[in-house]
């Protein structure tokens, strides 16, 4: 039997009916105040259009440049493609991450691998076989 999941000690179901204002009060103090500050007109684009998803499956992929949006507990199941700079990384919400921003599950820079150094980098490199 699968674990079920629990936000701060309540089930999604309940979190989905709550009212926003306590539901505000079991997140943390930078999430309380980012929704308290209302809500841009792109983050209401966004949550139009997974609101939309959750009832149906849209025929393009949902995409967008919108790093700093909650996920809330109606969000859980919906796929979206997150900017991360270079490229659309997809996200499938998930229990979890209820309460969180929708940016922190994409990696916005990568990991440097430095090469050899190239002809006339530094002094040892004149003396550094062409082939």
């Amino acid at each position: 039997m699968a674990k079920e999941f629990r936000y701060r000690g309540i089930q999604r179901q309940e979190l989905e009916e709550m009212p926003l204002e306590r539901l505000l009060g079991l997140f943390n103090a930078r999430q309380r105040r980012s929704l308290t500050r209302g809500i841009t007109d792109n983050k209401r684009k966004l949550i139009g259009e997974i609101k939309a998803a959750r009832e149906s499956p849209p025929s393009t992929p949902i995409r967008t440049h919108v790093r700093d949006l909650i996920i809330m507990p109606y969000m859980v199941g919906v796929t979206v493609n997150v900017f991360s700079g270079k490229e659309f990384v997809p996200v499938e919400i998930r229990d979890e991450m209820v309460g969180r921003y929708i940016g922190e599950y994409v990696i916005t820079n990568k990991k440097v691998s430095h090469g050899a150094p190239g002809v006339g980098a530094s002094r040892s490199s004149l003396y550094v076989p062409l082939k």
